[in-house]
């Protein structure tokens, strides 16, 4: 039997309404080089692993990814090193927290430093080993956008986000989508400032 039109807008919307369960807000902080806001958002960038990560690694491919398509929807151009006018370095750490809301101290992978402008967050790429309940698996996603000429910092923003486990935004392409999408959100942000975005599966 056909379905009619009617039909398919029912089932539409409880496709809709399946897809609205709260996953918890990314929490985003941006910092900006009040100086050199107008050079932010346009011209060429080259978007690579931060310094002491692994270029080619596995788990961090769909965030460089995720953070070059934010960027490109910005108004940046995608250029190899050598065309750029800056660079975004992209650094990430997942890790467990537990039933009692402690994140596991324990940690697996290689450093990843951002620099030390704005709030100079280090993070490292792996996945984290902790013990006991693993109730929300947490992404931390930090990007830093420098001068590609001088090295100076113009923009630096992290994003922390810790869906249920069992969530299907907890890992994958759709966890690098979700958190580079808030990261980038209402670009470059306010210096300093930390929000909150709410995200739904």
């Amino acid at each position: 039997m056909k379905a009619t039109p009617l039909a398919m807008v029912m089932a539409s919307a409880l496709s809709l309404a399946a897809c609205t369960t709260p996953s918890g807000p990314v929490e985003v902080t941006r910092f900006v080089a009040p100086d050199r806001v107008t050079e932010l958002g346009s011209g060429p960038i080259f978007v690579e692993s931060a310094p002491g990560g692994e270029s080619d690694s596995l788990a961090l491919a769909p965030y460089k990814a995720a953070v070059a398509e934010e960027l490109r929807r910005l108004g940046y151009r995608e250029s190899d090193r050598a065309g750029a006018g800056q660079i975004a370095r992209v650094s990430l750490v997942r890790y467990v927290v537990g039933s009692g809301g402690k994140r596991s101290p324990v940690s697996v992978g290689v450093g990843g430093s951002t620099g030390s402008y704005g709030s100079g967050v280090g993070l490292g790429i792996g996945i984290n080993l902790g013990g006991g309940a693993k109730d929300r698996l947490g992404t931390e996603l930090s990007v830093a956008i420098t001068d590609a000429a001088s090295g100076t910092s113009l923009w630096e923003g992290r994003a922390d986000f810790q869906p249920p486990e069992d969530s299907p935004l907890a890992r994958g392409t759709a966890n690098a989508q979700t958190v580079a999408s808030a990261l980038f959100r209402e670009f470059p942000g306010n210096n300093g400032e930390t929000i909150e975005v709410e995200v739904t599966e």
